[in-house]
């Protein structure tokens, strides 16, 4: 009988499928970095310089940050666009407008063009970084989320130090090509981009929260049961994750921005002052204007981009070590690690450049190459990841809001980079360097730790403004006999399990955290004689036990003969 339930779906299931769409749609985050690199070394090619008669700092500070302009806008519009359309084709319409944006910078004529392009890339990378990490996050188990965020942002610095080697090579042929041969690559790798998302599969938690139920279990057989859809795994997870949606429906259903700040401010703010720190502690510094530091240091022409690209090696190899460690050591640990040898680095660049000796030289580099290695450890790729803490029915939008904070000051440091170099010189250092000791203790003092926990189970480490998602406002969910503790007392629940779900079912479990919360008072629901505690009231529910049941063996066969039927390819 088990042989009739056997219909190909996929080429690769289970861990293969992970590692597959994993590394892929890293591919996104590649040319962001593959981007950011190479505007910064063509900044220092000579014949770039000629054809766009040596433009000003202030001009090159505008040119560089159209990046960011584009990006910072168009991260509000793909939060609302991945809602809609879903991860997938979002990163499909990412990637063509990334290539259209290549076009533009490839073939410009006069700076402004060349502008334009990046402002057109800007607004694909925008979508990119907004969706991918969502995308990543709702695929990964929760014991490697962890693990595959800090992959993709090893993709990320991969196409940074790519760009920087090719940008390299190029430069020995003596012609515009040493600059415009580059900025064809890109286009070739959008359109991999593009080809692909046909490919890769949409994430499960988009498409149970659009009521897509049977392609939603096809997807979580395929990545956590090996393809095998009758597997208890597999439907337990289906259970997990329909049952968190209708919650939320239940909670209010609101997926405005306006909701969002109000009920899970706690946990945007997490998200999007990690991003602001990120920038503020100084990489773009250095990774935009990497040769002109050098050069600054005493490392002219193709020397500055070639110790560029040595550093960027560096910089590859620092992105490994957070795969095995932000699951294990915890995100906290790595972020205060990182902030400390990150503001030594940058103060010592500041020192060396100030004295400007022999050693100067080889002491910023030194210190640049550390910096680099610190941020790749922690500051890199954490951040990034901290999407996790959304729930799913505004995940999304918070991306996109977290997204655009980077993006935002993105474009400051972008912009003021040149000119303070110009202007205060060393001194410049100096900024990145307090704003890393700023950091250490914001995240030592106030941000949680969230390794090991689900998705669904985020709430437990966050006070959601009475949201029956928060398993921290003065409660101790999940174990088989909770305990209410609150100051100095506690009270033994006589209930047998208290969790999110037999909350969101019966009422009085809501009524109790608020009146708990008003009067200081653990005060246990009484539950009506009649009614089972383990099966609570559902009058007031519009949905019952079934309505996250998994779709029955003869729905799911029938979905993937049709999709099999209907094209090779996933649209």
């Amino acid at each position: 009988m088990a042989h009739t339930h056997h219909v190909k779906d996929m080429f690769l299931v289970g861990r293969a499928l992970i590692n597959f769409v994993s590394i892929f749609v890293s591919l996104g985050v590649f040319l962001f970095g593959f981007e950011q690199g190479l505007m910064s070394s063509l900044l220092t090619n000579a014949y770039f310089k000629e054809y766009f008669h040596n433009p000003s700092p202030a001009q090159i500070g505008t040119m560089v940050a159209t990046l960011e302009i584009g990006a910072l806008f168009s991260s509000f519009v793909a939060g609302k666009v991945g809602d809609k359309i879903g991860r997938r084709k979002t990163i499909r319409c990412g990637s063509a407008i990334f290539v259209v944006g290549g076009v533009f910078q490839a073939a410009s004529p006069e700076i402004y063009v060349l502008g334009f392009g990046r402002l057109v890339t800007g607004v694909a990378i925008g979508f990119l970084t907004t969706i991918i990490p969502c995308y990543q996050s709702e695929i990964s188990p929760p014991t490697d989320r962890g693990f595959y965020a800090c992959l993709e942002f090893t993709g990320n610095i991969v196409g940074y130090a790519t760009s920087i080697w090719v940008d390299y090579g190029f430069s020995f042929l003596e012609s515009d090509w040493s600059w415009r041969s580059p900025l064809v690559i890109q286009c070739v790798m959008g359109f991999l981009l593009f080809v692909g998302s046909f490919l890769i599969v949409e994430t499960p938690r988009w498409l149970l929260d659009h009521d897509h139920d049977v392609e939603g279990l096809v997807v979580i057989s395929d990545l956590y049961a090996d393809g095998i859809i009758e597997n208890e795994l597999a439907r337990y997870e289906f259970r997990q994750i329909k049952e968190s949606v209708l919650l939320q429906r239940i909670e209010g259903g609101k997926r405005s921005y306006r909701y969002m700040f109000t009920q899970y401010r706690k946990r945007l703010s997490v998200a999007c002052f990690l991003q602001m720190f990120a920038q503020l502690n100084g990489i773009n510094i250095v990774s935009y204007y990497a040769p002109m530091i050098f050069e600054s240091a005493g490392w002219i022409g193709r020397s500055a981009i070639f110790m560029t690209g040595i550093n960027a090696l560096v910089y590859i190899a620092s992105t490994i070590p957070p795969w095995y460690l932000v699951d294990t050591w915890g995100r906290k640990p790595l972020l205060l690690s990182g902030a400390v040898v990150m503001a030594v680095s940058l103060y010592s660049i500041a020192y060396s450049l100030f004295l400007d000796n022999s050693w100067t030289p080889l002491v910023v580099v030194g210190f640049v190459i550390v910096f680099n290695a610190a941020f790749g450890t922690s500051w890199g790729p954490i951040p990034w990841m901290m999407n996790e803490v959304l729930p799913n029915s505004v995940r999304s939008k918070g991306a996109a809001t977290s997204t655009a904070t980077n993006w935002l000051l993105n474009f400051v440091v972008g912009e003021m980079t040149p000119i303070l170099l110009d202007a205060i010189k060393w001194r410049t250092y100096l900024i990145p360097a307090t704003s890393c000791v700023l950091s250490f203790l914001c995240v030592h003092f106030l941000f949680p730790e969230t390794k090991g926990l689900s998705l669904e189970e985020m709430g437990s480490v966050f006070d959601d403004s009475l949201s029956i998602f928060s398993f921290h406002s003065g409660y101790n969910y999940g174990s088989l006999e909770g305990s209410i503790s609150h100051g100095s007392g506690a009270v033994r629940s006589t209930l047998t399990q208290r969790t999110p779900a037999l909350m969101a079912r019966n009422p009085a479990y809501s009524r109790l955290e608020s009146e708990f919360l008003i009067t200081g008072n653990p005060v246990v629901p009484q539950v009506p004689a009649a009614t089972d505690p383990l099966k609570p009231d559902t009058s007031g529910i519009s949905y019952d036990d079934s309505a996250v049941e998994p779709p029955s063996v003869a729905e799911v066969l029938e979905f993937k003969r049709k999709q099999q039927a209907r094209s090779w390819f996933r649209c």
